[in-house]
């Protein structure tokens, strides 16, 4: 389907140029952040060390799985009270 002057591909190959661009953008991030070796080798919070896989894996990592996955925990948003009543506490 045309849309005015568009060629009828021509949203489809915006995406395609959109992800490209995405893409290429965070493979230069992650080797920037190689290029830097600013890898912990001891986890700042607990002093383990942290594996070579993980810091190969993520660059600038600072922490050991344990204690990101702790950190990500704490961080996640809690739901909100729901303050309507359902249908079956209204008949009651």
């Amino acid at each position: 389907m045309a849309g005015g002057w568009a060629r009828d591909d021509a949203v489809n190959e915006q995406i395609e140029i959109s992800t490209a661009e995405a893409v290429a953008r965070a493979r230069e991030a992650a080797a920037r952040r190689a290029a830097q070796g600013d890898s912990a080798t001891h986890c700042a919070e607990c002093a383990d060390p942290i594996p070579e896989a993980r810091r190969k894996a993520q660059p600038g990592v600072k922490l050991c799985v344990d204690c990101q996955s702790g950190h990500d925990h704490a961080r996640r948003p809690t739901g909100g009270m729901n303050r309507r009543a359902s249908k079956d506490a209204l008949l009651k």
